[in-house]
């Protein structure tokens, strides 16, 4: 009994969780025109949300030892997920993300200012938005480049992901579920980041592992001790010892 708690263990080797000192913010447009079936996975028709889905919940997988939080937009924009290093829990939280929740509209710039606020307190070393939009920005007070500069100003870099088979230059007049890919590069040429145009799923795949070569997650990792205890073994034999006692004195 005193051996069980004297507390006998064992130290576990345990990989430490690489940190990059990086907050990012994952910005999605879920205005209505994400349901439009242009894209394709597989041979297979789908919409612009089911390819968002797919290839961003595994690039938010791929982002271990990185903060990293996720804000929609439509016609208002909101939180879904905190910054955390659960990336898993992000992942998810992409997949299950549907369109009309946060309104139908395209909304930017609340998209990224909402980004900002919560950028605002942050002590990394490293603060970046990624910011996907389909759409052309039409609802909310704020020009999003104005928006933009204020990020340029908090040392935050937008990279902009500009989805869509057809932008403002390339489709017809009055042509509907077209992206404003010159407002988007604006946005990123303005706050030092990087500005991504997006056609087809592949195209997609490609952008998001240009995004793990721009912003590596690879350095120091937390430590951590973790034992492995062994008092039940002596206090297991302990409690046997005391009942073939009481036994034999019986």
């Amino acid at each position: 009994m005193i051996f069980a708690l004297s507390g006998p263990r064992q130290l576990q080797p345990v990989s430490a969780l690489k940190v990059s000192g990086r907050d990012l913010a994952i910005v999605l447009d879920l205005s209505g025109s994400m349901v439009r079936e242009d894209f394709y996975f597989d041979g297979r028709q789908i919409t612009r949300l089911q390819a968002v889905t797919r290839v961003g919940s595994e690039f938010a997988r791929r982002r271990a030892g990185d903060r990293v939080a996720l804000i929609v937009f439509g016609s208002e924009a909101y939180f879904a997920t905190p910054f955390t290093f659960d990336t898993e829990a992000v992942a998810r939280r992409i997949q299950e993300a549907t369109i009309g929740i946060s309104g139908r509209a395209t909304n930017i710039s609340d998209g990224l200012g909402l980004a900002l606020k919560r950028l605002a307190n942050s002590q990394a070393v490293s603060r970046v938005v990624i910011l996907l939009s389909d759409g052309v920005n039409n609802a909310g007070a704020t020009n999003p480049g104005g928006v933009a500069e204020l990020a340029a100003e908090m040392g935050v870099r937008v990279h902009t992901i500009a989805l869509g088979p057809k932008d403002l230059q390339s489709a017809e007049p009055g042509e509907r579920g077209v992206v404003d890919a010159t407002t988007l590069r604006a946005i990123a040429q303005i706050s030092g980041g990087e500005a991504f145009r997006v056609k087809t799923t592949d195209d997609l795949v490609d952008v998001t592992q240009a995004l793990d070569r721009l912003e590596a997650t690879d350095s120091a990792g937390l430590t951590a001790e973790v034992y492995r205890s062994f008092w039940t073994w002596p206090a297991a034999m302990a409690a046997a010892l005391a009942l073939l006692a009481a036994w034999r004195q019986a």
